[in-house]
């Protein structure tokens, strides 16, 4: 560390918060550099934190985030987007990122500076994040080829080389009504409302949004005032609400599909089936919710399992783009090195203590009791005395970590997640525990193959979850840390989270426990939210992914061969784990995975447990 770099990079962080309040026209506004994605919430605004070196690109793509943040300050009205903005989060991730090419593009019409600085942003996030090396349209979020395309219209300019490809591919999905959307996008940038309708017309065309979009206008055009103040007002709630997730979390979204909204989501699935099935009348597949369901309807399956995969982390990137994501989370690791680590050495400390010798004497065999040999010279008919070390009862342990990969835990969540799973697995690992993290979404939005499957079998009813599994293995629990260090980056990969399954990943997790030759079995599950998968959801009841996760985790306590403990991030999970906590910030993480370890360890608790597992034994059948 010199004194030039620290000046360096102070200079360079105080011009670059001057030239957002200036673009911004906002001088009040305030400037945080923290690890993480940049942001901005109110009149604040969040930067990635610059290095010491600040070489020529990082310079380039921290000015590009800079002017994204100001043209958004300067341009975008929250009330009016929060006012259109779709409930469903795959819709709104599209919905959010095409309001972030509107204001892009009236800003950088007159700033060539700030079309420049945009440009080389985009360029090194798609080459970052390995567009050139996509060979399907599915590795490309959707919200992602939607934003490229709506500014390829809107301000004339080509996509970056990298993303060129893969965004071929894209352009023959969108039909006659998505084009008539994007036109309608690039003749309204100046309007924020009309951008937004458009916007709206465009998920409606996609199959995103399509009863809500279809009401609203409706309701435009009609003059209804009442029912559209109604739907504003839903909206409205739903944008505050991802509004306190961005300044909490920066990133993090919480998880939609619950309550009412689960339901409309149902019934305009339920429709459209029925349209396809020959049925006209909007109000048919109303009347065929009615007729309570089977069982045969209500328990849980997969249409299809054969697009599925199990996967190590190693084999989801190349050795080149996870060794930049390894350090780009060492870069993070910094700033919770302190805190976290001091907790780590606690918790380290505590199981070192229990590790400590303790002896059994006067076997008949063993280690000679040297200490007892003056018995045996002072009367010879004494037998030698023999002792042996006791095994500690920890040592004899596995932890698993199952993190949920969704796209909820983007930003910092999953980052903090990552860097707390590494800290964990070395610490165990120095007291001889072995430690497993595992990872669980899926390999795509929308359902992927089993949903294609299913539309091409005819759309038969009540299938089951239609989205293709993605669980992933970061650390195998015999694979020491240093081989798996590596694979922790990819929890950063962008593109990465996508939905979760929460009842199936903990059914992999436990199967994978129960073959371990352990006496003590650990699984702490870290989730942002509630099992969502919206393909699976809108032709299903609204609570089949929920009602399979309950389900499970009865299985799992009642059985009492493995400890299950949850710690939900913003989302209370007490309400399904009979050992489960609750955080409100993510920063929390470390200290509660370390705390309720240390409680899982402590003698007094282990000997509890295991009283309570015999005594529940024996009622398992």
């Amino acid at each position: 560390m010199t004194k030039p770099d620290l000046t360096r990079q102070e200079e360079f962080k105080r011009a670059t918060a001057g030239a957002i309040r200036a673009i911004a026209q906002v001088p009040e506004v305030q400037v945080a550099y923290q690890p993480g994605p940049a942001g901005v919430s109110g009149k604040r605004a969040r930067l990635p934190l610059p290095t010491r070196a600040l070489p020529p690109a990082e310079m380039a793509r921290l000015r590009g985030a800079a002017d994204a943040v100001a043209l958004k300050l300067r341009h975008h009205d929250e009330a009016t987007h929060a006012a259109r903005a779709p409930a469903r989060r795959e819709a709104r991730e599209v919905f959010d990122a095409l309001e972030d090419v509107r204001v892009q593009s009236v800003g950088s019409r007159h700033m060539a500076g700030v079309a420049a600085n945009l440009r080389a942003r985009l360029s090194d996030e798609a080459e970052s994040e390995g567009y050139d090396r996509m060979t399907r349209k599915d590795q490309l979020p959707l919200h992602a080829a939607l934003a490229l395309m709506a500014r390829e219209r809107i301000s004339g300019e080509a996509p970056p080389a990298a993303a060129q490809r893969v965004l071929g591919m894209w352009r023959d999905t969108l039909d006659l009504n998505a084009e008539a959307a994007m036109e309608e996008l690039a003749g309204a940038t100046d309007d924020q409302a009309a951008f937004a309708r458009a916007a709206r017309k465009l998920l409606t065309a996609l199959d995103l949004a399509e009863a809500e979009a279809e009401s609203e206008a409706d309701q435009d055009e009609s003059g209804e005032e009442g029912g559209e103040d109604g739907a504003q007002d839903q909206q409205a709630s739903a944008g505050e609400a991802q509004s306190q997730d961005q300044e909490s979390m920066q990133g993090a979204e919480p998880e939609t599909m619950e309550g009412d909204a689960a339901d409309e989501e149902a019934q305009d699935s339920e429709e459209e089936g029925a349209a396809a099935e020959g049925d006209e009348k909007p109000g048919g597949p109303q009347a065929r919710k009615e007729v309570p369901p089977s069982d045969d309807a209500t328990r849980y399956r997969a249409f299809v399992s054969q697009f599925d995969e199990v996967i190590e982390a190693e084999d989801l990137c190349d050795p080149d783009e996870l060794t930049r994501l390894r350090q780009q989370l060492d870069q993070q690791l910094q700033h919770l090195q302190g805190v976290v680590s001091k907790l780590a050495n606690r918790l380290q400390r505590r199981l070192m203590a229990q590790q400590q010798r303790a002896w059994e004497f006067d076997l008949e065999e063993g280690l000679l009791d040297v200490a007892r040999l003056t018995r045996v010279v002072t009367n010879p008919m004494y037998a030698l005395s023999y002792k042996r070390e006791r095994e500690a009862d920890f040592r004899d342990t596995v932890v698993t970590l199952l993190i949920d990969n969704s796209g909820s835990m983007r930003g910092r969540p999953i980052t903090v997640a990552a860097m707390c799973a590494d800290i964990l697995a070395r610490t165990l690992e120095r007291c001889g525990v072995k430690t497993e993290i595992l990872g669980f979404t899926t390999r795509a939005w929308k359902g992927g193959q089993s949903r294609e499957r299913w539309v091409q079998e005819g759309k038969p009813r009540n299938p089951g979850r239609l989205n293709d599994l993605r669980h992933i293995i970061y650390k195998a629990a015999d694979a020491p840390w240093r081989r798996s260090r590596r694979a922790m980056g990819l929890m950063l990969r962008e593109g990465l989270l996508k939905e979760n399954i929460d009842g199936e990943a903990l059914a992999w997790a436990y199967k994978r426990l129960l073959t371990r030759t352990e006496h003590r079995r650990i699984l702490m599950v870290i989730s942002d939210g509630a099992p969502v998968d919206d393909s699976t959801l809108s032709v299903n009841p609204g609570n089949y992914l929920e009602r399979h996760l309950r389900e499970q985790i009865k299985e799992i306590e009642g059985r009492g061969a493995v400890e299950l403990i949850a710690i939900g991030i913003g989302h209370d999970v007490t309400r399904y784990y009979r050992r489960a906590v609750t955080i409100v910030d993510a920063e929390e993480l470390g200290g509660t995975m370390m705390k309720k370890l240390a409680e899982l360890f402590d003698e007094d608790a282990a000997e509890a447990w295991q009283r309570a597992a015999a005594e529940r034994a024996p009622a398992i059948v």
